[in-house]
């Protein structure tokens, strides 16, 4: 079934909807939270916790064109939840860790004043990506959207550890100066 077929049962609340979702993207959805919380059952209950939010949102907001996007940051989003409930002093070392990385180019959004300070952001950076070579993207994505380790990276895209940490740095001094270019303040 196609992601507009499945965004219409969402849209006619019909149930299918979910078992549609689950067939299609449920295992890259646990994927994406197992790399967040590390946990097989907390990434089971963030890919269920997207579900129930796709299920309330998508009727009067469809996703179409982006529906693996969507719910893939739905599902994202259900993980740092578990991990913040987990430790509320103290973080997880692979979220902190990319989180460090990320801050050397954009800020921390601690004193981001608005949402649409936030939009435009993401924007910025879907702009900068596409300017990219389709290798960086992938390696870009899987590492901050995605929240894979370097190892795993560089293995499902057939590159030395060493190699993908070099695209890591290009692409956050690239993101950086690209920001800085647009006007946005770091």
């Amino acid at each position: 079934m196609d992601d507009n077929e499945i965004i219409g049962l969402y849209i006619a609340r019909d149930e299918k909807a979910i078992a549609e979702t689950s067939a299609k993207y449920g295992g890259y959805l646990k994927t994406v939270a197992l790399n967040v919380t590390g946990d097989d059952a907390d990434a089971e209950e963030c890919v269920n916790d997207a579900y129930i939010q796709a299920w309330n949102s998508i009727p009067s907001d469809p996703p179409y064109g982006y529906l693996k996007i969507y719910l893939c940051r739905l599902a994202r989003h259900a993980a740092l939840d578990v991990c913040r409930k987990r430790s509320a002093d103290k973080r997880s070392a692979v979220i902190t860790g990319i989180t460090e990385e990320l801050e050397q180019c954009v800020s921390d959004g601690s004193d981001a004043q608005t949402e649409l300070e936030s939009r435009e952001l993401g924007k910025l950076i879907n702009a900068f990506l596409k300017k990219q070579k389709p290798l960086y993207q992938a390696v870009f994505i899987r590492r901050y959207f995605q929240t894979e380790s370097v190892a795993d990276i560089s293995k499902k895209l057939g590159l030395s550890q060493s190699k993908t940490k070099s695209i890591m740095f290009r692409m956050r001094n690239k993101l950086k100066e690209y920001l800085e270019s647009e006007g946005y303040n770091i």
